[in-house]
């Protein structure tokens, strides 16, 4: 018979993704808001970031870190996550802002500008990552956070659905890119598009892949 492992039986364990939250709550804390962004690493259109306040102790089944969920299941969740949250803000850096200012700093500007549009305003934040946000309200970055804490993973799930849906809505206005399909992502057939074609509006002039065609553009 085999004998595992302590490491691996750790990781045989299922996670507690109230566990973070509850810590917050045992310090006092009662509105608890967990942010995170979608878009980071596009080619094209906006970063997203979304914050999210949960009722305390709310379970949702399947709420998870948005990469490891299917677009029916992300979509199923967005809405139960919408009903269920006592408030929900969203937040976006354009393209323009990513250009101008950097891809950290539009994403952390997008997370502050959604948890500005929580009502109410929450006592405590959890960021998924390791980069704080100028915001007076006390906050915890947790690496990994989308897998980890339930209100992080719902604030992914938020972003990353709310961001395809716009980059769907992109693929009308600009077509020939595929936004539809890839969401903005450098996949191998938007790369070749913007070769072709040379970047739209919604592109990030300064991201490679992109640069390198800015004199081709194409609106």
């Amino acid at each position: 018979m085999k004998v595992m492992r302590q490491t691996e039986l750790f990781a045989t364990l299922p996670i507690d993704k109230l566990a973070i939250e509850q810590q917050a709550l045992k310090q006092g804390y009662r509105l608890i808001a967990g942010i995170d962004e979608a878009g980071r690493g596009a080619l094209a259109g906006p970063v997203v970031a979304a914050a999210v306040i949960l009722p305390a102790g709310l379970r949702i089944d399947g709420v998870d870190d948005s990469k490891k969920l299917s677009p029916e299941t992300r979509e199923r969740l967005f809405e139960v996550i919408m009903t269920q949250a006592l408030t929900v803000g969203v937040g976006m850096g354009s393209p323009a802002l990513i250009d101008d200012i950097n891809i950290l700093q539009a994403t952390r500007h997008a997370m502050l500008e959604a948890v500005t549009q929580l009502a109410p305003q929450p006592d405590y934040l959890l960021i998924d990552g390791i980069t704080t946000i100028d915001s007076p309200h006390p906050q915890k970055t947790v690496k990994k956070g989308d897998s980890l804490s339930l209100s992080i993973a719902a604030a992914s799930i938020i972003a990353k659905v709310t961001r395809d849906r716009l980059m769907v809505g992109l693929n009308e206005l600009h077509p020939g890119y595929g936004f539809a399909a890839h969401k903005g992502y450098g996949s191998a057939t938007h790369m070749a598009a913007i070769s072709r074609i040379g970047p739209s509006s919604v592109h990030r002039m300064t991201f490679g892949g992109v640069k390198e065609h800015v004199s081709c553009r194409s609106f």
